[in-house]
């Protein structure tokens, strides 16, 4: 691991300031992933902002029925939080679907947003990755890509967004509050991440030194009818091949709006847009779930040795959709 100084801070404008006087510094909360890739020689930042001092662990209500999660608020805290699993269960369900306890415990809002990809060539120094040096080469198109993503991707980086918890915030129109030196702003989260192009490097809309400080779920009554589905490997402790987050509003045996975000298939959370169209106004049948999952997979590109997820994420939409449906 390269050498690196540390500094806790305990107010948004000292944290801000702190990273401001350091070029390349990284703000450091539960860690689970930034130290992990530090000891792997990925990120090698020259000095650690501890920003675990700062008033941003709580979940509060919002004046016009949402919540707000605050950037600090521990992984394990925000899922089994009654209001959240009671209003939200897919975000209950998704967060409790990643990693381990222990790392819940210690995870945080902020850094689930901004995890790294798990692509093995990314995180094995000895190999070129147009992620770590854009211009390199993306030696995972041509090699070992099972794991890797079949939408959003480009002919530079097919690496996949590793989360479960944002494929619920996705579904759920979630706003990400940011805080600069001089402008605090909000970002939709499907604004948040960049689209992979020339430079795969750049995954979010993050400005140098700003810092994630609370997340805003709208009011969604109907999110009680939403669930979260993964489907990987092994039954934990382990990244999806393919997952979706689900909900339907149902009136009178009719779809009225649906909700549908697919995780382990795509770059960033991926929002299917179309697929929850082509369920406005139908039955919640099997006919109407099979269209609305081809329609999620339209545009996939698949590769050498991942093209079975196209077909495995059609399924899950599919079952996700199911069993929403038969919630009450």
């Amino acid at each position: 691991m390269h050498p690196f100084t540390y500094v806790p801070v305990t107010r948004t404008d000292e944290a801000l300031k702190a990273f401001a006087a350091s070029p390349g510094a990284a703000f450091v909360a539960g860690g689970t992933n930034l130290i992990d890739d530090m000891k792997l020689g990925v990120e090698t930042p020259p000095q650690l902002i501890d920003v675990n001092g700062l008033p941003l662990d709580h979940i509060e209500p919002l004046p016009d029925g949402g919540l707000r999660i605050g950037a600090l608020v521990r992984n394990s805290d925000l899922a089994w939080d009654k209001t959240v699993r009671q209003r939200y269960p897919m975000l209950a369900e998704a967060i409790l679907s990643g990693a381990s306890p222990q790392l819940r415990n210690m995870a945080t809002t902020a850094g689930n947003l901004l995890q790294r990809t798990r692509c093995t060539y990314f995180r094995d120094i000895s190999y070129p990755c147009n992620k770590r040096e854009p211009g390199s080469g993306c030696p995972a198109i041509s090699g070992c890509n099972r794991t890797h993503a079949v939408l959003g991707t480009s002919d530079k980086c097919i690496a996949t967004h590793p989360s479960d918890m944002c494929v619920a915030l996705a579904a759920l129109d979630a706003v990400i509050r940011i805080s600069g030196r001089d402008v605090e702003r909000t970002v939709p989260l499907h604004s948040f991440y960049v689209a992979y192009g020339d430079d795969p490097a750049k995954e979010t809309v993050l400005g140098h030194g700003e810092l994630i400080t609370a997340v805003d779920l709208p009011p969604l009554p109907w999110a009680t009818r939403s669930l979260y589905l993964k489907v990987r490997d092994r039954a934990a402790y382990e990244f999806a091949l393919a997952s979706a987050a689900v909900a339907l509003d149902l009136n009178d045996g009719v779809i009225r709006s649906a909700r549908i975000a697919l995780g382990g298939v795509a770059a960033k959370p991926w929002r299917a847009y179309d697929a929850e169209k082509t369920l406005a106004g139908k039955k919640p049948e099997p006919q109407a779930f099979a269209e609305a999952a081809q329609a999620a997979l339209a545009g996939a590109k698949p590769q050498r040795f991942n093209a079975f997820k196209v077909e495995l994420a059609k399924r899950t939409v599919e079952r996700a959709l199911t069993a929403v449906a038969a919630r009450t």
